[in-house]
């Protein structure tokens, strides 16, 4: 068990009906961090959290708390608690006594139950509430009674399934901060599942990037933008053109027949890469400045920027602006070095048998 870690994952596989959704999972979760699972639908972030929480067990593998291999353990003895999308709270109970259930079965004494709760209305910033029927109350609201519910219990890991989903955009928007503030008051592990990238960038101090029951790459929110390990983060986080490219050799990079200056080495000579660029990080220029010149083929105006498609080399890039370029407008493409990412290309199934055979 490394020091810092309260959870680890070793070599977790598991399979459902002959389908692998976990591969030789491994992981850390560090004490007191706010993690998320981020992955599509079917990568196995929701089988993951279900292994934590004790509602499934591996196939191999084995699963640490706090340095302890936990497999087996059922989940009401496991010091975590789960919020659900659906939060499951009573509907005949008022918001005192959804909170107080859980220490109502702990047989507390009354005294304390209505310290805990009261301290409970406080961290989710609903004081006063008590006496309102849950049903009565907003899906925001009804998702903090959810955590105090799940907090007052005081679990050392709170695991969290998707559970802004089923809210509005404003309100999802709002319960993200309320999130971060309600992790940093009460100092525990949040473990977080969405397939909502921005989310995901916004809440997390570790982002897990999950595909097919593997994890693609961990880290914090600006690397996994900024440098993205392959392809599919790459994709799946933010908008980026992703561009069949040849590393001519180092430092510099041919990018649609025209050669850009990078920051990359260790690719080799004249070697097939996969190139990322994020719009934001595309600048256009008058033609006459840029090798690589193109034409404006749409513009939406997105609030913040405008987003533009230009035509270039036989390649539509996607450019992020505060500054528009009219539709038919000629220009010029720029890079800066350390903007270009310089990927790998993944290896074909081929490839790898034949790697295999040797």
């Amino acid at each position: 068990m490394k020091k810092g870690n309260i959870i680890e994952l070793r070599n977790i596989s598991v399979s459902f009906d002959k389908e692998q959704i976990l591969d030789g999972l491994n992981l850390d979760i560090r004490d007191g961090e706010f993690i998320t699972l981020l992955g599509p639908s079917g990568c196995g972030k929701t089988t993951t959290l279900r292994l934590i929480a004790g509602f499934l067990e591996p196939d191999e593998g084995d699963i640490f708390f706090e340095g302890k291999v936990i497999n087996g353990v059922p989940a009401y003895k496991r010091q975590v608690n789960t919020i659900f999308q659906r939060y499951a709270l009573f509907p005949h109970l008022n918001v005192y006594e959804n909170i107080a259930f859980g220490l109502r079965i702990k047989k507390l004494p009354e005294s304390e139950i209505e310290q805990k709760v009261k301290e409970m209305l406080k961290l989710v910033n609903l004081e006063g509430f008590e006496e309102r029927g849950v049903t009565t109350l907003s899906g925001g609201q009804q998702q903090r009674i959810a955590i105090a519910r799940a907090l007052v219990n005081k679990p050392k890991v709170l695991l969290l399934d998707e559970p802004l989903a089923a809210l509005d955009l404003k309100m999802r928007q709002d319960m993200q901060y309320e999130l971060k503030n309600i992790h940093k008051q009460a100092g525990i592990t949040f473990i977080y599942v969405t397939h909502d990238q921005e989310e995901a960038l916004t809440l997390s101090d570790t982002i897990a990037v999950m595909n097919q029951g593997i994890i693609q790459q961990i880290g914090t929110p600006e690397d996994i933008y900024n440098e993205p390990k392959n392809a599919f983060v790459a994709d799946f986080i933010g908008d980026s053109n992703i561009i069949d490219s040849t590393m001519v050799h180092d430092l510099l990079v041919n990018i649609l027949g025209v050669e850009f200056e990078c920051v990359d080495k260790g690719f080799g000579n004249n070697t097939p890469v996969d190139v990322v660029i994020r719009p934001e990080d595309v600048i256009l220029t008058a033609p006459e400045k840029s090798e690589m010149k193109g034409v404006v083929t749409s513009i939406i105006f997105r609030g913040v920027h405008y987003e533009m498609d230009v035509m270039a080399n036989g390649y539509e890039w996607l450019v992020h602006s505060t500054k528009m370029e009219p539709v038919g407008t000629e220009v010029g493409i720029y890079v800066e070095p350390e903007n270009i990412q310089i990927m790998h290309k993944p290896r074909s199934e081929d490839e790898e048998a034949a790697t295999v055979d040797e």
